[in-house]
């Protein structure tokens, strides 16, 4: 029986919450398959312009891998949609969440790999071997450090401030306060001393 029961901060039941997170999956799908489309129709392209026979055995190993990479991400990314219409209406959309971000985190490491494969590739036609290598390295470290290291500092950094707002503030330290000593009483008769002292 499912629990319908609040689960989170927002008031959710946990149907409600899976049915948000698979919306905000949806959304990130959309985004990224813009990309594989553009990217897939430009390998397509390519091979029936007028310049791709004279690629070298290197170039034509490197257009089909990245070809088949491109192919590769498109299908991980689509595979949630066809998940949810084949389980639809079978109370599986927590499991169908969990999968669906697994294959979204694959397909996003295979695009790094296409999107570094075609970089390589034009880069390498137009200018050269050492140019090429050194465009397509340069897209990894970009596609990482954005796509993989940036969320893990962030990530950290909420982390760190949670830590920090959770602890218990230390307790303001109490005010001293003055002790005001009495003064000492006059003795009897230094009153008359001062008088007789002072100058006529």
């Amino acid at each position: 029986m499912a629990d319908h029961r609040p689960c989170t901060a927002r008031n959710e039941t946990p149907l409600e919450r899976a049915d948000r997170n698979f919306g905000e999956l949806l959304q990130e799908l959309r985004v990224t398959q813009t990309g594989v489309q553009i990217l897939f129709a430009f390998l397509l392209t390519l091979a029936f312009t007028q310049r791709f026979p004279t690629l070298d055995s290197f170039q034509r190993a490197t257009y089909v891998t990245t070809l088949l990479l491109a192919v590769l991400a498109a299908a991980l990314f689509t595979a949630p949609a066809a998940l949810h219409r084949s389980l639809f209406q079978r109370g599986a959309k927590a499991r169908i969440v969990q999968v669906s971000s697994r294959l979204a985190t694959v397909g996003m490491g295979v695009l790094v790999l296409a999107f570094t494969g075609s970089v390589l590739l034009v880069v390498d036609v137009t200018t050269g071997r050492a140019g090429g290598v050194a465009a397509g390295a340069a897209t990894l470290l970009v596609c990482l450090g954005l796509w993989w290291l940036l969320p893990r500092l962030v990530r950290r950094a909420g982390l760190a401030e949670e830590r920090r707002t959770a602890q218990p503030q230390p307790a303001p330290a109490p005010a001293k306060r003055e002790v005001v000593r009495p003064r000492a009483a006059a003795r009897p008769g230094a009153s008359h001393r001062d008088l007789s002292t002072r100058p006529r």
